[in-house]
């Protein structure tokens, strides 16, 4: 067996080990907003961020990583971080690490790259439901 045929019979857990990180890493962010974890959010953070950001990545975070509506989840996230980009960083200039934006392209892109792919290994999606 060629390494590379390897490394392809292991992507499904390779996707469902980064879909579970990257949905608890997700998930901490919302919990910052909504329930003042972590240090909680900076004086003077608009309420808005509070009341529409917070849920979407506390619940959107928790529902990627446990692999639950995955998809849906994941594509309702990579819009919020298109928005958070193009409302947050962008006007700021051009370059993403001038403006630091370059976090949420990754969360972008990445919860993108979920909802087209799927939850990879180890997500409730994956398991079959009896009627």
């Amino acid at each position: 067996m060629k390494i590379a045929d390897r490394f392809h019979a292991q992507a499904p857990r390779i996707l469902g080990a980064m879909r579970i990180i990257v949905g608890v890493m997700f998930a901490c962010y919302g919990a910052q907003k909504v329930l003042g974890a972590f240090g909680g959010l900076p004086p003077g953070a608009p309420a808005w961020i509070v009341w529409t950001a917070g849920p979407i990545e506390l619940i959107g975070g928790t529902l990627i990583a446990l692999g639950l509506f995955t998809r849906s989840a994941a594509f309702l996230c990579s819009g919020l971080m298109a928005f958070a980009y193009f409302i947050g960083h962008a006007p700021n200039g051009f370059w993403p690490i001038l403006n630091h934006g370059e976090l949420a392209i990754v969360y972008c892109w990445f919860f993108f790259y979920v909802a087209a792919q799927g939850p990879g290994a180890w997500a409730i999606d994956n398991r079959p439901f009896r009627a």
